[in-house]
């Protein structure tokens, strides 16, 4: 009998890692943008930003992306996730432009929420369609090096920070940040919809084709959902999830703010330590490069002993790299410190995306991934502002090392508490993102 998972795929299996790779590095090159140039807003003329202000726009756009996260369950079922992948990136690529032309620092922290909006919504619809279009098999893998997209647009921020702000200023950082509009219509041409998302408004003949197409494993049952079913939002409380979900959030805060407070301030904290300007934004490079190569290795090692185990060994690396950065070591250690942190940062948070997306259900997945990173935010908010707190004075480095190794210590302690898969699923199966049929996220 033919089914969809015995058809020869048509399309290239690496058509939409590809696409969401490059939205996801342009996401986290407008993100990382800000951190890189902290130094370069607190000099600038006119504007009168200082620390606290700095920390407080900081924590502004991450209101952005604590909104956009939370109402891509919803945009999704108004839009598609073909149509609110487009809207996300059109979004943050206007808002770098508007960020580059601000005549003042109001101006700028306006165009700042707006960026944070687009960013917001587009990190869980990235991963929603990469974990439902890759092979069971190598989930992990695919998503992680999907994952590798946000640290290099931060190694490309912090690049661009270092070859432009001495001697351009910081505007043109930003006005870079307008590039990826280009990818809009790529992805509105080549991007297809999320056959769970098809199934779900009865339009089951069209996912069909789209699975078929690229090959992707049969559903279990290809009935529509009756038009009373359950909510997205209700399901990541169902089924004895509801304390796993409370677990997910919270380990999300500790996540988000060590990893926000830490590359928003990293090169003013080594700035204060008496490195030069741009040594010092080299830093957040060093930074964005141990969680490139620390997400591609932990992803490998994920696919064998599963995305928890390797978010576990994401914190306790950033621990113990922010505890040894507190002894001030030589500048040599501080890089391979930095790096190390950099994977306990951005890597962690990278394997938790892989943790969630793998937890819940193909048609609460987008859901679930939006609304831990939706509350995870809160941490994100809170981030800049707490390590604000620490980058005065000649103390700043071990100040800032002890305050943002405490919420990754606590984020390890809650994660060994939480259970590798959900409650229906046994622990060995692999994850099957087009295997289920529910509501649309």
């Amino acid at each position: 009998m033919d089914t969809l998972a015995s058809r020869t795929p048509s399309r290239s299996a690496l058509l939409v890692p590809v696409l969401c790779w490059l939205a996801l590095t342009a996401d986290g090159y407008d993100l990382f943008a800000y951190g890189a140039t902290v130094p370069g807003l607190l000099a600038a003329p006119d504007w009168g930003a200082t620390p606290a202000s700095v920390g407080a726009v900081a924590s502004l756009g991450l209101v952005g992306m604590l909104c956009g996260s939370l109402v891509a369950g919803t945009l999704t079922d108004l839009l598609g996730r073909r149509r609110l992948f487009a809207v996300s990136v059109a979004l943050f690529s206007l808002a770098m432009l508007g960020c580059g032309l601000a005549p003042s620092f109001g101006v700028f922290a306006a165009f700042r929420f707006l960026a944070g909006l687009g960013i917001g919504g587009l990190l869980p619809t990235a991963i929603a369609l990469t974990s439902e279009f890759a092979a069971p098999q190598h989930r992990s893998r695919i998503l992680g090096a999907v994952l590798t997209g946000p640290p290099v647009g931060g190694l490309l921020a912090s690049a661009a920070s270092v070859a432009l702000l001495a001697e351009h200023g910081f505007q043109l950082v930003y006005g870079l940040g307008v590039v990826p509009l280009l990818l809009v219509p790529v992805a509105l041409r080549l991007l297809p919809e999320s056959p769970a998302y098809l199934r779900a408004r009865g339009r089951t003949a069209e996912a069909d084709r789209i699975a078929a197409a690229f090959g992707l494993p049969a559903p279990a049952a290809a009935v529509p959902a009756p038009a009373g079913r359950r909510s997205p939002v209700r399901t990541l409380f169902a089924d004895g999830m509801g304390p796993a979900t409370i677990g997910i959030w919270i380990v999300t805060i500790c996540s988000l703010l060590t990893l926000f407070g830490l590359s928003t301030w990293l090169p003013q904290i080594m700035r204060t330590a008496g490195y030069g300007l741009s040594s010092s934004v080299a830093f957040l490079l060093v930074y964005s490069a141990g969680g490139i190569v620390g997400t591609l290795v932990a992803a490998h090692l994920a696919q064998r002993l599963g995305a928890k185990a390797m978010v576990l060994t994401g914190f306790a690396a950033a621990t113990i790299a922010l505890a040894l950065l507190a002894a001030q070591p030589p500048t040599g250690v501080v890089l391979v410190l930095v790096a190390v942190a950099g994977f306990g940062g951005l890597g962690t948070q990278n394997l938790l995306n892989d943790h969630v997306a793998g937890f819940y259900p193909a048609g609460a997945r987008a859901t679930g991934l939006g609304w831990a990173l939706g509350v995870g935010r809160v941490g994100a908010i809170v981030g800049p502002t707490y390590g604000a707190l620490f980058v005065g004075g000649g103390s700043a480095v071990v100040a800032s090392a002890v305050a943002f190794a405490v919420p990754a210590l606590l984020g390890a302690l809650v994660m060994s508490r939480l259970p590798r898969s959900r409650p229906d699923v046994p622990v060995v199966a692999a994850p099957r993102p087009a295997a289920t049929t529910g509501g649309a996220a």
